[in-house]
């Protein structure tokens, strides 16, 4: 489980456009940082930046295999941040059930 500043520092990095790209690239399988780098008008440096900002939220990870260092999508993570949302939409979705049923009752009586 992760606590809040984890929660807020994942959302914080999926604030961003290009790290949301990324995220979509990874999901497909692992990639190098020129092969991350290839879409964006972007330096590798500029992506190495962006991911650093995705390993710190714990989204991405990087391995070493012989001479790449592919980075890796933490699908774990991802996994939390959908339960974190989840509980909220169903609780937001359970008031405007009630409210639906509040207003269907009073249209009847009114009809």
């Amino acid at each position: 489980m992760f606590d809040e500043q984890d929660l807020n520092r994942a959302f914080l990095a999926l604030a961003d456009p290009t790290r949301r790209q990324i995220i979509v690239r990874l999901s497909a399988g692992p990639a190098t940082v020129n092969e991350l780098a290839e879409p964006f008008k972007m330096s590798i440096q500029g992506i190495s930046k962006h991911i650093q900002v995705l390993e710190q939220a714990h989204l991405v990870t990087r391995t070493r295999e012989a001479q790449r260092r592919p980075v890796h999508l933490n699908p774990a993570l991802l996994t939390e941040l959908t339960g974190w949302i989840d509980k909220y939409r169903i609780l937001a979705e359970a008031k405007y059930d009630r409210l639906d049923a509040v207003l269907q009752k009073h249209s009847a009586r009114r009809g």
